[in-house]
């Protein structure tokens, strides 16, 4: 037998091979032997993959294996390791039923590229994680790495005997194998896309119990087990809420008993894997949770729970329809939540924290159409973004008010009833939506699907037949239709405002009249795309949003503030608006008394408003105006964590020291924000961050301690930082490694960063791809919020050369694009 070259690299999957691949092959199981102790003290993963397959006797197809392939038999036969090469293993003159058998290992196992391997500093514990979406199966075992050749898999895992093993289902027998290992055999899994599969391990503290009719788990490393068994109690009911409400919307209970969720170090988000989400423990807060990280633990895990009837019961075709996994998992969180949950202001949350950076993207050069052309795995990598996940999840949002929630609801039943364990394409689901609707959906998808940017709807008061809503496209073409409301306010006896009148209408072409409309007198208001329902550029008549501007603190209702909020950021988007007026609007919304479930989002705005939008030379009297606000809010129950932690970043001013410092001896990560600002403003105490430090029961502690570091006005001090973040790339996601681009980017320090953006551009621009979910957050948290014209033409050449990869040339226009009006509402650019 030949030896396999030495060099391994690997291709692609296009849709055309998919495609050829799938009319070809029918698979009927995976078998995977994984022997994982390898793993305990060096780099090393084994697997012999079993696969079981039929096709047309005499033809040639290939098996996706990236690692050292060590030995293939076909039918019983020894394959030549020639036949591998680009990651593929390339099979000939196939029998109608074949039996492929591949022993594969893999050391690339520290870089979250499909199998991650994490020593936690704490107490040396070893945690190993696998993460497969789109195409990273193929690294762990080898396969029919695409998402339309379903099977089931059957797991057979060798591993360290103190380790708990993981996977999609209960274990079938978990048998001492040996002194130091065990062996763990997991049941056949129903009928799986590839890249939903899992198997975990390590020495996990684990919780069970059961609510309702299912078995639920949670797992984390045991040096958070304190914080795991802290939110439990939330964790497992929100579990158990998210089960019955999809379980009856969808008509379909989750196709099994048991359901776990295992928070892994070094994870950048979360993963669907049937039956045994895969989160990033950083979402475990080190301290009491504040209202808003209740509401993301909800959404997290209410989006991904949605994908086990959305994406694994019913999986996509091919991935040009990714956004109707990832799109229909956001919508169906927000929506499980609002109805199922006490987060009941779930959509106005998301109308003023993540619709606004749907809007941005859209905006600008990396916009694109919902449902876009992927002509490999590698083009779908670049799809993960705001068009994707936020708009998708808005647009979803207006279909459900176009067709009508009951129709809506029965349409997707039929839809999962009809597909169940298969794979579709969105003309199943818009016709099960049509017959359950009796309407025509076929324009509407091509208008809101396939065309990219956003609609601006504007009210026109002065035309001479009438108030009308008047709907432009971006690209000049016919403008999509709407299903919205316009709320009309008029002034109450004691000075807020009071609602007329709430008029509903469907927009057609470029001019739908309003004759209710109501006149709401001098001072009134006239809110267009009340209650968020679609997704446009809402802009409202000059006397409106002259109230707007100087009164939204007095709308009556949380979704009021929420849409108000969301309009005038988009107004400084556009460049509409200026900084001052906008954080005018966020200050007195914050002072207004808002519901909690706003408040941390309004102060992440009005603190970016205040630090990155405003002028250099304004910046610390804007971050005083937010200080002064947030110091209020400190007062107020429920809201002193988040409002001391925002006025922590804005300000190093010492007349807030007592304040702070008094609630940072129970709030550790106010503490290391009272560290980074000070750091940054000259007043840096050594002894004060090693004693924080040793303070925090965060395992990754030290990072945190890095980001202090990171804010130093000193070029030695970026030196690292910049290593360690960009070039090392090996920081784990931590609580820390979320403050490293305030604490490194800063604008009284532009000249001192300045050449390390030209640096970050270097090393961004050669990234192979791999590791998703670690390699983009890199690329969207850490883009330079400084920078010049030649900075912003240096970054645009990037993103339009063919030879970055495609994820990679997305996100650095969509960071791009954020810089420019940066720098355009400095003054620094012109607009």
């Amino acid at each position: 037998m030949s030896a396999q070259p030495e060099t391994i690299t690997e291709r692609s999957l296009t849709r055309a091979e998919a495609e050829e691949r799938a009319a070809l092959v029918d698979v009927q199981r995976y078998d995977v032997d994984i022997d994982m102790t390898g793993l305990l003290e060096g780099s090393t993963w084994r697997s012999v993959s079993t696969i079981t397959f039929t096709c047309e006797p005499g033809s040639s197809t290939f098996v996706d294996a990236v690692g050292e392939v060590t030995d293939v038999t076909l039918n019983g036969l020894s394959v030549d390791l020639a036949q591998v090469r680009e990651g593929r293993v390339h099979l000939t003159d196939l029998a109608g039923h074949n039996e492929l058998v591949v022993a594969m290992t893999q050391d690339d196992t520290d870089r979250a590229a499909g199998i991650h391997r994490t020593v936690d500093a704490a107490d040396g514990l070893v945690y190993v994680w696998t993460s497969f979406e789109a195409d990273d199966a193929r690294r762990a075992f080898a396969c029919f790495d695409q998402p339309d050749l379903k099977a089931p898999h059957a797991f057979t895992v060798l591993a360290p005997a103190a380790w708990t093993i993981t996977s999609n289902r209960a274990p079938s027998s978990v048998e001492e194998s040996g002194a130091t290992t065990r062996t763990w055999r997991f049941p056949d899994t129903p009928p799986l896309s590839t890249y939903v599969v899992v198997v975990n391990g390590g020495p996990f503290h684990e919780i069970r119990e059961r609510r309702g009719p299912h078995d639920l788990g949670l797992f984390c490393r045991q040096s958070l087990k304190e914080f795991l068994e802290r939110d439990a109690p939330q964790l497992l009911t929100l579990t158990e809420q998210g089960l019955a409400f999809f379980g009856e919307t969808f008509g379909q209970p989750f196709g099994q008993e048991r359901y776990d969720q295992v928070f892994v170090p070094d994870m950048g988000g979360a993963m669907e894997n049937w039956g045994c989400v895969t989160w990033g423990d950083m979402m475990i807060p080190r301290s009491t949770p504040t209202p808003a990280d209740e509401a993301e633990l909800a959404s997290v895990l209410l989006h991904e729970m949605a994908h086990m009837w959305f994406g694994d019961l019913v999986t996509m075709r091919w991935w040009d329809d990714l956004w109707l996994n990832e799109a229909f998992a956001s919508f169906a969180s927000a929506w499980a939540a609002a109805e199922a949950t006490e987060h009941t202001d779930a959509w106005a949350a998301f109308a003023v924290d993540s619709e606004p950076i749907g809007y941005r993207q859209d905006a600008g050069p990396a916009s694109h159409g919902i449902r876009g052309d992927v002509p490999d795995v590698g083009q779908a990598m670049a799809n993960f973004d705001a068009i994707t996940y936020l708009k998708g999840q808005a647009v979803l949002r207006q279909l459900s008010v176009l067709v009508g929630d009951e129709a809506f609801t029965a349409g997707l039943q039929a839809y999962f009833a009809e597909h169940a364990w298969g794979n579709t394409v969105l003309a199943d689901l818009v016709g099960a939506l049509e017959e359950a609707s009796g309407r025509d959906l076929s324009g509407w998808t091509g208008a809101w699907l396939d065309r990219a940017g956003t609609d601006t709807i504007a009210l026109d008061l002065a035309a001479e037949d009438g108030p009308a809503l008047v709907v432009t496209a971006p690209d000049g073409g016919e403008p999509r239709p709407h299903r919205l409301s316009v709320r009309s306010f008029a002034p109450a006896p004691d000075g807020g405002l009071r609602v007329v009148a709430t008029t509903t209408v469907e927009t057609e072409g470029s001019r739908t009249g309003l004759p209710c409309l109501p006149d709401v007198g001098e001072g009134g208001l006239h809110l267009v795309n009340a209650d968020d329902l679609t997704f446009a550029r809402s802009r409202t008549d000059a006397a409106s949003l002259s109230t707007l501007l100087g009164s939204a603190a007095a709308l009556p209702a949380t979704i009021d503030h929420a849409v108000a909020a969301g309009t005038v950021l988009d107004l400084l988007f556009t460049g509409e608006l200026g900084p001052d007026r906008t954080l005018d609007v966020l200050l007195d919304l914050l002072a207004a008394d808002p519901a909690p479930s706003l408040v941390e989002a309004l102060l992440d705005h009005a603190r970016v408003v205040a630090t990155l939008w405003t002028p250099a030379e304004a910046v610390g009297t804007a971050g005083a105006r937010v200080a002064e606000v947030a110091a209020a809010l400190a007062e107020r129950p429920g809201l002193r964590t988040p409002a001391l932690r925002t006025l922590a970043m804005v300000s190093a001013d010492p007349r807030w020291d007592v304040l702070l410092e008094d609630a940072a001896v129970d709030d550790v990560p106010l503490g290391w924000r009272i560290l980074r600002t000070r750091a940054a403003a000259g007043r840096h105490d050594a002894d004060d961050l090693v004693s924080l430090t040793e303070r925090d029961p965060d395992p990754e502690a030290w990072v945190s301690a890095l980001a202090v570091e990171a804010a130093l006005p000193e070029v030695e001090a970026k030196e690292a930082a910049f290593q360690r973040m960009v070039v090392d790339r090996d920081l784990p996601r931590s609580a820390g490694y979320s403050l490293f681009s305030g604490a490194f980017w800063r604008l009284d320090q532009a000249d001192l960063v300045r050449p390390f953006a030209d640096r970050y551009l270097d090393q961004v621009a050669a990234l192979d791809g791999g590791a998703m979910l670690n390699v983009l957050g890199l690329i969207r948290g850490f883009f330079p919020s400084v920078g010049d014209a030649a900075l912003l033409e240096r970054a645009s050449a990037l993103a339009t050369d063919p030879a970055v990869v495609p994820a990679v040339r997305t996100n650095l226009a969509i960071g791009t694009d954020q810089l420019r009006r940066y720098l355009v509402a400095r003054g620094l650019l012109e607009g």
